[in-house]
């Protein structure tokens, strides 16, 4: 397809579509004479991709741009791959290691890792986001008087677990790695909301059905 049938069927303007193979978030076309280059299929895409990371996502075009060269990057296996990739999304503060409250706040979640058995979890804590933001949330529990430790997580761990579960064999429905790494890109941008906000409707109806409307 030409430049202008892609921003057609994608919905982005043409003008933005440029803008994003000058910056290297979509590859070039295959040129057909020095003035028109063809899209296909893996454009449109990508292009789908971009446009969620940016819009939805709130992401700069430098943190996009990071984040695809992990997902193309063919030389890593699908972990490293995926751990690079989204490492690079916008992640909670480093935990100030001197604050009393974030030391009690990582015995706790090491503690819910030794429970879970989650070994590998905890080979990589010096080096993961979503263990130094689960420190930083508990610490905040903590420090407002709220015993958030290992026994309360561990069931929501647990949870979280077979959430898991589910979003890598969805994973494995996508015919090419490349697609697997975009869906997993895009679960951290649109599956997370979309968890965040099915927690809140099962809080409603739960508090609604143990309490009545007042």
């Amino acid at each position: 397809m030409r430049l202008a049938e892609l921003s057609e069927r994608s919905g982005v303007p043409l003008a933005t579509i440029k803008y994003y193979l000058r910056e290297g978030l979509l590859a070039p076309g295959r040129q057909i004479n020095a003035r028109t280059a063809e899209y296909d299929e893996e454009h449109l895409r990508r292009l789908r991709l971009v446009r969620a990371m940016i819009q939805v996502g709130r992401l700069p075009v430098a943190t996009v741009r990071e984040v695809l060269g992990h997902v193309d990057d063919d030389s890593l296996g699908r972990p490293i791959r995926l751990g690079a990739a989204m490492w690079a999304l916008p992640q909670a503060p480093e935990p100030d290691e001197d604050d009393e409250y974030v030391q009690a706040a990582q015995q706790e979640v090491s503690t819910l890792l030794d429970r879970l058995g989650w070994e590998n979890a905890k080979q990589l804590t010096t080096i993961s986001p979503a263990y130094r933001s689960l420190v930083v949330a508990v610490a905040a529990f903590r420090r407002l008087g709220y015993d958030w430790g290992a026994e309360l997580l561990t069931p929501y761990a647990e949870l979280m677990h077979r959430t898991a579960v589910l979003d890598l064999d969805n994973l494995e429905t996508h015919p090419s790695e490349a697609e697997r790494i975009e869906f997993a890109i895009l679960g951290a941008i649109l599956n997370e909301p979309v968890l965040q906000a099915l927690h809140r409707l099962a809080q409603e109806e739960e508090s609604t059905r143990r309490d009545g409307f007042e």
